[in-house]
């Protein structure tokens, strides 16, 4: 992936996920805690880094809670906090950064740079005011020890993998749950709607093939505009080895002429959680298609990139 594909989806997810941590407060600006909470759950290095010091997801989200009432009991006020409610980002608007987390993550991408996770959190490591250095210090870490797994972290190359036959597109993300529990969701259609973005309802055709309706709504109330031909689709359990992978492939019954896709979801265990790993595939058109998908290639990735984004963030919401 390019630097500024990289950058531009690290800003994505994060986004979500620091919002979504946001919005369990009743807040409309993601601060710099957020942001921690967020690359807490990062699929990337970082997230691997943080997570494999022990931080958890619900260690830091108390970590955040008590360094906010020492600060204010270090000034004279006691307050009773809130407890946090349910994540609705994704049921509400107007959510926005605050403005030193919006300059960590500018800066994080300025000069040489790569705007990447761990470039986010290395900015986060030196931020000045000492509320992350509080954080840490209350899961038992340092910003120094943090920063020498990360450069220990980075040393370490990445290979990506590719297919000539296929158009294919690959998502990766952390889930804060056993892998027993992320395989008993992913792997039932009839869950299919707590996860998969665009489902509705689900009725059984045979045992391993699902009718799947498309939703009417959105969760925030906007009206799910998709096509009459696209509104039900036949899933079918292709492959299933639990606890690790499953193979959905998905054919539109009202438009033969689509192409069938395959969605698969491998899962690993990683420290804190399960390592969810999404890829949807379909075989490369011939003909006029085949040059028309070429010119729009990088557009195309996009979509599918982002259509992957939403369904690893609807399987990370189910547990938080």
């Amino acid at each position: 992936m390019s630097r500024f594909l990289t950058a531009a989806a690290t800003m994505q997810t994060l986004s979500a996920t620091a919002m979504e941590e946001a919005s369990r407060e009743g807040r409309r600006e993601a601060d710099i805690e957020h942001l921690l909470l967020a690359l807490v759950l990062s699929e990337q290095k970082a997230g691997q880094v943080l997570r494999g010091l022990g931080i958890t997801l619900d260690a830091a989200r108390d970590a955040t809670r008590e360094q906010h009432a020492a600060q204010l009991r270090s000034l004279g006020v006691s307050i009773a906090q809130d407890e946090p409610g349910r994540i609705t980002f994704h049921e509400t608007e107007g959510y926005e950064w605050s403005e030193r987390a919006l300059g960590i993550m500018s800066r994080a991408g300025e000069g040489r740079r790569t705007g990447d996770a761990a470039a986010i959190l290395r900015g986060l490591l030196t931020e000045p005011s000492g509320l992350i250095a509080g954080i840490l210090q209350r899961v038992g870490t340092t910003p120094a020890a943090v920063t020498e797994r990360l450069d220990d972290a980075e040393r370490i190359p990445e290979h990506p993998t590719s297919s000539k036959n296929m158009v294919q597109g690959r998502f990766e993300t952390f889930v804060p749950a056993a892998i027993a529990e992320v395989w008993a969701l992913v792997s039932d259609a009839e869950r299919m709607p707590e996860w998969e973005p665009q489902s509705g309802t689900v009725e059984a055709e045979t045992a391993d093939t699902w009718i799947v309706h498309s939703r009417t709504e959105y969760p925030d109330g906007k009206p799910a505009k998709i096509k009459e031909s696209f509104r039900r689709r036949r899933v079918t359990r292709a492959v299933a080895l639990e606890p690790t992978s499953v193979v959905w492939l998905i054919e539109f019954r009202d438009a033969p002429q689509a192409i069938t896709r395959t969605l698969a979801i491998e899962l690993s265990p990683a420290a804190g959680g399960t390592q969810v790993t999404l890829t949807s595939s379909w075989q490369r058109q011939g003909g006029w298609r085949r040059i028309v998908g070429f010119l729009l290639r990088s557009l195309q990735r996009f979509f599918v990139w982002l259509q992957l984004f939403q369904t690893g963030g609807a399987i990370s919401r189910v547990f938080r």
